[in-house]
């Protein structure tokens, strides 16, 4: 959800967290104290209010919330920063198939799920809510990564068009030799320079690189404002006596839905059985986009069936009327779909609607989506390919649907984020943290550590969309065919003794350079509720 679609500040200090009675225990979420501590905000600076509500917003809303501290003993005005306290919050929960945090991240000092996203007006602070997810981005368009067989080989693993990556003739499959005068693009020494001359905030970057032709080219690209199409690439293909739909979609943006129809409208015209989804990328985006990809893809018979349900905190699931007057929540306005107050006189706050006055029990009907069957495709088997970098949105997406059809992954196992938030606004930020947790129609969630795919592969990113010999798409091709993921090898001629091994990246390496590279990719599941009050 966009800044300017909150229209008032947060609160800044509490006056408490009032007893909670009777609360129901449940095994679906983490266990909620019978009575949580009354805490009083004392006055204090801007910025101690704001690290007061920080911790206060979590204490009530974080999925984990029973794992964190008292206010006293946490002591939010110690940290340096925001974002110093956020870690510190997400530490607190552990993982009992790991032992470790759910939101521990190694060798890094950010949270897994959390983070905050600034308003331009705060000076200094760069938005971590990737702009693309809203359907426009600032930046240079494109993105990198190491290819599986070498450490030295950086390719461009995709650009969006109209940006000006792609108005600079930048392509997926691009060698990348030198990048602002640095030839030495080693991994991993060279991760960090990347980070801040690709992923930062500099106005342009200076490239010099080989097309797939292996033609080399120099290009200065600018950060620029451009729309977002996150289809990057679609096809058919003619696979024996069967059509396979093909279709490389980047994010789940809240601009996509008439394309994606479009591409899913032309499947069904073209008689389409078995359709390749590529979220070898995406990291998430919006709940509601899922939803749409689901249903243009799922078989009619399900229609009035659970997709998925949300779990929010046993705290929220049992809220009284006297804990809704309360709540922080009752600050968080509940926009209509223009971005508009709504008028709500027999709400919690008696003026306009809010976060406080939704149900956030499971079994309500505004947490168990249904399915309702869209278009005219009927699909036999869908192959998702997918990496460390799927996440989120994109999770969900394929948990729904494993239920329900014949489903195969191919890649990499996927990122791990059974998880979502709503935005919560604090002054001159939006804080994003974990407020409940999606299953599917079996009950299944919880892949904190990912979903673990049916043929483990790395990619070929030497090989532009849509190459049949391209690792990853023609084993889902060669299934398709034969019914399983054997290629048979081509003969290829002796190797010389004087060749030179190659040190190759290990499936370890290439996902932690799915954190490392683009860190400030976004990977989430926002959830924006639609409730008319």
């Amino acid at each position: 959800m966009r800044n300017k679609r909150f229209l008032h500040l947060a609160v800044l200090s509490f006056l408490s967290f009032i007893a909670v009675s009777g609360c129901k225990k449940s095994s679906t979420v983490p266990e909620e104290p019978e009575t949580p501590p009354v805490v009083t905000t004392p006055t204090g600076t801007r910025d101690e209010l704001t690290k007061d509500s920080i911790f206060l917003y979590g204490k009530e809303l974080y999925y984990w919330n029973t794992s964190l501290p008292t206010y006293d003993v946490f002591n939010p005005r110690r940290f340096s920063s925001n974002e110093a306290e956020l870690y510190a919050m997400t530490q607190y929960s552990l993982d009992p198939a790991t032992g470790k945090p759910y939101e521990y991240v190694n060798n890094s000092g950010e949270p897994k799920y959390s983070f905050f996203d600034y308003t331009s007006a705060t000076t200094g602070k760069t938005g971590t809510l990737k702009a693309d997810v809203n359907g426009s981005a600032n930046d240079y368009g494109f993105s990198v990564q190491y290819n599986y067989d070498s450490t030295t080989d950086l390719r461009v693993k995709y650009v969006y068009p109209n940006s000006s990556a792609a108005l600079q003739g930048l392509t997926r499959g691009c060698r990348i030799t030198s990048v602002n005068g640095r030839t030495d693009l080693t991994y991993p020494g060279a991760v960090n320079f990347l980070n801040n001359a690709i992923f930062g905030a500099n106005a342009t970057v200076t490239l010099a690189f080989n097309d797939l032709a292996g033609n080399p080219k120099t290009a200065v690209v600018t950060s620029g404002i451009y729309t977002v199409n996150p289809i990057l690439f679609t096809n058919v293909y003619t696979v024996g006596t069967k059509k396979v739909g093909y279709i490389v979609f980047n994010s789940f943006t809240n601009n996509a839905s008439s394309a994606i129809n479009a591409v899913f409208s032309n499947f069904a015209t073209q008689g389409v059985s078995e359709v390749v989804v590529d979220l070898r990328y995406n990291g998430g985006g919006y709940v509601s986009t899922a939803i749409e990809m689901i249903n243009l893809m799922a078989p009619v018979g399900e229609n009035g069936n659970t997709m998925f349900t949300s779990y929010y905190n046993n705290y929220l699931q049992n809220i009284t009327t006297a804990q809704r007057k309360a709540s922080v929540l009752a600050h968080q306005p509940l926009l209509d779909d223009a971005g508009k107050l709504q008028t709500f006189t027999t709400g919690v706050n008696g003026k306009y609607a809010t976060y406080a006055d939704l149900n956030y029990s499971p079994t309500a009907a505004d947490n168990v989506e249904k399915f309702a069957k869209s278009g005219s495709l009927t699909l036999n088997r869908i192959y998702f390919i997918v990496t460390g970098a799927t996440a989120s949105a994109s999770e969900l997406t394929i948990n729904s649907l494993k239920p329900v059809m014949d489903v195969k992954l191919i890649g990499r196992t996927t990122y791990g984020k059974p998880v979502g938030f709503f935005p919560i606004r604090i002054d001159k930020v939006d804080m994003y943290i974990p407020e409940f947790e999606t299953k599917n129609k079996l009950g299944e969630g919880g892949y904190y550590s990912g979903l673990m795919v049916d043929k483990e592969s790395p990619e070929d990113l030497s090989k532009a969309w849509g190459d049949e010999t391209e690792t990853l798409l023609n084993y889902a091709l060669t299934y398709a065919k034969n019914g399983n993921f054997v290629i048979t090898a081509k003969k290829t001629s002796s190797l010389s003794t004087t060749t030179t091994a190659v040190p190759k990246l290990s499936i370890a390496q290439l996902r932690e350079l799915d954190e490392q590279l683009d860190p400030n990719g976004f990977k989430g599941m926002v959830m924006t509720p639609h409730k008319k009050f």
